[in-house]
């Protein structure tokens, strides 16, 4: 476990720009920075940009904070899930309140619609798997 908690260790790993923003604009920064631990399914900015034109800017705006804490909550789960604890679960429940779907397809691990391209990075208060697409709740 390094020193660095799951903002710092997204700021550091230069692909998560978009992702930061829209913590920060929902107001999620210090519960990341807090003592978790956390899990964080984290979109990349390429997942973030296959989102249709104008989705993040409108979602940025101060009178869509409600519905944007709730899509990112819905990335969040509460404990550390290493890569191996994932592949044993059919699903994990969510801060948001939700269960997103866990499952490996063609040998790809998969959140919901969102592979999983990279994972165990660990941080301080947690763990980041980077994903490839943003996951909605349903």
């Amino acid at each position: 476990m390094t020193g660095v908690d799951i903002v710092e260790t997204a700021v550091a790993a230069g692909n998560f720009n978009t992702l930061l923003a829209a913590v920060k604009a929902a107001g999620l920064a210090d519960t990341l920075k807090g003592p978790g631990p956390f899990t964080l399914f984290a979109p990349a900015d390429e997942a973030f940009a296959r989102l249709y034109p104008g989705t993040i800017a409108a979602l940025l705006k101060p009178e869509h904070k409600a519905m944007l804490r709730n899509i990112l909550k819905y990335h969040v789960v509460k404990g550390r899930l290493m890569a191996v604890d994932i592949l044993k679960l059919d699903s994990v429940g969510t801060v948001q309140g939700q269960s997103i779907a866990l499952r490996v397809v063609h040998g790809e691990a998969m959140a919901e619609s969102a592979q999983i391209i990279k994972g165990d990075i660990v941080a301080s208060n947690g763990v980041i798997h980077v994903v490839d697409t943003v996951i909605l709740p349903k």
